[in-house]
């Protein structure tokens, strides 16, 4: 899971060819999953020889691709898992991306509490290990060395591979996630939580280092499969993990920092106020404008009010208003990396504060929270 931009577009050259829709959610193959596909291709038709000994070297290449294509429906089912979890818990999904590294569900808001970290982190590896047990009892139930035998080898193997690989205790994979929302439990704290999975992907990577070397010694038949796959993961779960903790500095939230000390008085002025006046009233304060039925139009725009008031100082301070939205609108209840996840997935610079009643608690500008957090980092 991740947060990065998305786009439909089949065959945009961008995101890549678009599968299909799943609840509304793009389904993208890159381009770098084909590179992926001859990689397995060209690294399992050995092994499928020695599984069908006597078979064509095209039979084997053959299997050997229906393996790759099988690996990548496995990927797709168990990120459709994240997906309809993330659905479920009022989670926003932009796409779901096969890669070459296997898939990503492109989550746009970070879950808010452990539990929810924890319930979409383990639904890919539920899908999985579910799917490896239904397949197995296929192979159990099949005759051995034919190909229907091999085929359901390679599911057995591919969604079983899925299920172990992303249960390993570090990030960027679910096992990584599942530790941050079980350290983030205990503790309290998002931040604790990464670094341990951060630690978590070191030893993971070091992990797949020396079981690649391993069977370079031990001079196994899958031993360069075996090297290429885990030096490959190795640099995924390093690169994920270091961007994952950069992530992790830039929004998380300082301890002893409060949501509090940031927000600046709120004014609430009628929307038909001169802007001129309403601009002297925003004087190190943030503005609601509410037209005279009791409705806010909006937060003062102080760089847009500037303006009109340089040129119609009478105009109407509702036409300098910015929309208040739910993306804008912040509970003063929000913990704090909620509202710094909040602050930076939304195109707004200023965010209205309210307490449980819903009530104006303050307003809050990014320019006061990213210096609040400039400063703790510097520290």
């Amino acid at each position: 899971m991740t947060t990065a931009g998305g786009w439909s577009a089949p065959n945009s050259g961008r995101g890549g060819l678009l599968l299909a829709r799943v609840s509304g959610v793009p389904v993208l193959l890159a381009p770098s999953w084909w590179l992926f596909a001859v990689l397995v291709v060209l690294f399992y038709t050995p092994l499928v020889g020695l599984l069908l000994p006597g078979s064509p070297l095209w039979v084997s290449a053959s299997l050997a691709a229906v393996f790759a294509v099988l690996l990548a429906v496995s990927v797709l089912l168990h990120e459709l898992g994240h997906c309809f979890a993330a659905l479920r818990l009022g989670l926003p999904v932009r796409r779901v991306r096969l890669q070459m590294l296997g898939g990503v569900s492109e989550v746009v808001r970070t879950p808010s509490t452990p539990s929810h970290e924890g319930i979409v982190a383990a639904a890919g590896p539920v899908v999985s290990l579910l799917l490896t047990g239904v397949f197995g009892l296929g192979l159990l139930l099949s005759e051995p060395e034919t190909v229907a035998w091999v085929l359901l080898l390679q599911a057995t193997i591919a969604n079983g591979a899925v299920a172990l690989f992303n249960l390993l205790p570090g990030l960027p994979l679910d096992g990584g996630r599942i530790v941050r929302a079980a350290v983030w439990g205990a503790t309290g704290h998002r931040g604790a939580g990464t670094r341990a999975a951060v630690i978590g992907a070191g030893l993971v990577a070091a992990g797949l280092v020396w079981w690649a070397v391993r069977g370079l010694v031990d001079g196994g038949p899958d031993q360069w499969l075996r090297l290429g796959v885990c030096v490959l993961m190795a640099v995924f779960v390093v690169m994920g993990a270091s961007s994952e903790y950069a992530a992790e500095r830039r929004t998380g939230w300082p301890p002893g920092l409060t949501l509090a000390e940031l927000l600046r008085p709120v004014l609430q002025l009628p929307a038909e106020s001169p802007v001129a006046d309403a601009l002297a009233a925003a004087a190190g304060r943030g503005v609601v404008l509410v037209r005279a039925d009791g409705i806010a139009v909006g937060l003062l725009d102080t760089a847009v009010a500037e303006r009109l008031a340089a040129a119609q100082p009478n105009t109407p301070a509702e036409q300098a208003a910015e929309p208040i939205t739910a993306e804008t609108v912040l509970l003063a209840a929000d913990s704090g990396e909620e509202v710094a996840e909040r602050v930076r997935t939304t195109a707004a610079w200023q965010f209205l504060v309210v307490d449980e009643d819903g009530r104006p608690s303050g307003v809050l500008r990014r320019e006061d929270l990213l210096a609040a957090l400039g400063s703790a980092r510097g520290r």
